[in-house]
């Protein structure tokens, strides 16, 4: 009795949190995505020298930050609070990252201009959809990642360590570690290797 109590008592973002269809057009939801919007667009006016305050409103954005993360402007989340930032992260002009779903972003990862990331899904169902079902799916990009400008991730999706996915990519499903992978849809074309070093001293 008491597991049906509390599903019937969860709210939208309860179930959200829980990867179940929730109703998007919940009026809370409405309020965080407000408060997200607020906090994102103070960080945008924000100028370079303004290093604390931007670390400030990121803590107050994300659900977790990490050290060394510089993020220009001008950026654009949903709620922040189901994204996770590693350490030493890049992340260019004009990204979006749409968070319904958990998204989490590991260390020494750079996202080019224009990336974005869809961690949702709305029903293909019309009359579901416009009733506002959507579907949460999480989003993981591993460590030491480089996704080039213009590129779209899509929900459910995990990006292994150490690939390049190359700029203008949409990806639709998992990419191994270590690959350089492209297209629409994204598909791996080759291994990284020792002949990629272009001599740069490390």
């Amino acid at each position: 009795m008491e597991p049906n109590l509390i599903k019937l008592n969860m709210t939208e973002w309860d179930k959200m949190q829980e990867h179940q269809i929730y109703n998007d057009f919940d009026a809370d939801l409405f309020n965080l995505r407000v408060k997200a919007k607020k906090l994102f667009k103070e960080f945008n006016r924000t100028e370079d020298e303004e290093v604390e305050r931007r670390q400030e409103i990121m803590h107050k954005l994300f659900k977790k930050v990490g050290e060394r993360v510089w993020m220009e402007p001008d950026f654009a989340c949903e709620f922040g609070k189901n994204i996770t930032i590693g350490n030493d992260v890049y992340i260019n002009f004009g990204c979006t990252l749409l968070d319904c779903g958990q998204i989490t972003i590991g260390n020494n990862t750079l996202l080019g201009p224009n990336v974005s990331i869809y961690s949702g899904n709305h029903s293909l169902d019309a009359a579901e959809r416009i009733a506002g079902a959507l579907i949460p799916e999480s989003i993981t990009i591993g460590n030491r990642v480089w996704i080039g400008g213009g590129s779209t991730v899509l929900s459910g999706v995990t990006i292994g360590d150490d690939t390049v996915i190359g700029a203008g990519s949409v990806v639709t499903h998992d990419i191994p570690s270590g690959v350089v992978a492209a297209g629409n849809p994204c598909r791996v074309l080759r291994k990284i290797t020792d002949k990629d070093k272009v001599g740069f001293p490390i």
